[in-house]
This record gives structure tokens, C-alpha cells and sequence, in this order.
């Protein structure tokens, strides 16, 4: 089996553990409902964010680079994330973009280096 094929084993295998673990805390009550749908995509982002790893370890010829998983998994980490604080309020919501849009802008910096 190829290894584009065990890391879309491993992406279906994770994207499953993330809905049960989301699942698992929404109904255990530790996370309103409303809380549900980001934490879902701010762990996707996560993953994501694992897969750039991978791929910058063991890069593929004709595949996605690792700075574009990472650009999309820190835009889904800052997307679910500001959801879920803006209901602590919207500021925690805007640093959390903030804090995104500067670690896109140095890991570009450091991808032109």
C-alpha cells in the first residue's frame, strides 16, 4: 500500500476519533452544544496542522506542500477557535485571528528564507 493511502487511512481514522471525541464531550455536558461544531473544526485545523509535519518530513512529487496544509490548518484552527471564544467574548475572538495572521505571515518569512 503507498503512502498516499495510509495517510488517507490515517486522515478518515482521525477525522472519526475527532467527531466521537467532540460527540463524547458534548453529550458528557463538559462542552455546551453550541461548542460542538468548532471544537470539531478547530481539531481538523489541528490535524492539519500534523499532516504539514508529515508531509514536510517525507515531501510526495505531485502532492499538496506542507505550507499549504499548515496555511489551511491554522485558518481552521483560528476560524473554529474565534467561534468558540466569541462567546467569552468577541476581543478573545479577534486576538485569536490576530494571533493566526502572524504566525502565517513568519512562517512565510521563514518558508522565503
Amino acid at each position: 500500500m503507498s503512502s498516499y493511502a495510509n495517510r488517507n487511512l490515517l486522515s478518515v481514522g482521525a477525522l472519526l476519533m475527532i467527531l466521537v471525541v467532540s460527540l463524547v464531550l458534548g453529550g458528557a455536558g463538559l462542552v455546551d452544544w453550541w461548542y460542538v461544531p468548532p471544537l470539531i473544526i478547530a481539531l481538523c485545523g489541528c490535524w492539519l496542522l500534523v499532516l504539514a509535519w508529515m508531509q514536510s518530513s517525507n515531501p510526495e512529487k505531485y502532492g499538496r506542500g506542507a505550507f499549504s496544509f499548515l496555511g489551511w490548518g491554522l485558518l481552521l484552527v483560528a476560524f473554529g477557535g474565534a467561534w468558540f471564544f466569541y462567546g467569552f467574548g468577541w476581543y478573545y475572538s479577534l486576538a485569536l485571528v490576530l494571533l493566526v495572521v502572524a504566525a502565517v505571515a513568519i512562517a512565510a518569512a521563514f518558508r522565503r528564507k
